[in-house]
């Protein structure tokens, strides 16, 4: 399920963003806006619902 605040990866092997993660920002209609933050840039972009797949979060475990 994607909410606002999921982390999603883009699936659309057409778009210049394919393979991008990007931060949830709001769902509205069937569109989601992902924000992308890397290093000095942050973009917005707007997304079909089909476009994106969310991104498990897997916490790494403490070295000994």
């Amino acid at each position: 399920m994607i909410l606002p605040g999921s982390l999603v990866k883009v699936t659309n092997t057409d778009d210049i963003y394919y393979g991008f993660q990007g931060l949830v920002q709001r769902v509205t209609d069937g569109k989601v806006a992902v924000l992308f933050e890397n290093g000095n840039w942050d973009k917005l972009i707007t997304f079909r619902l089909s476009e994106l797949v969310p991104v498990e979060v897997v916490a790494k475990k403490k070295g000994k």
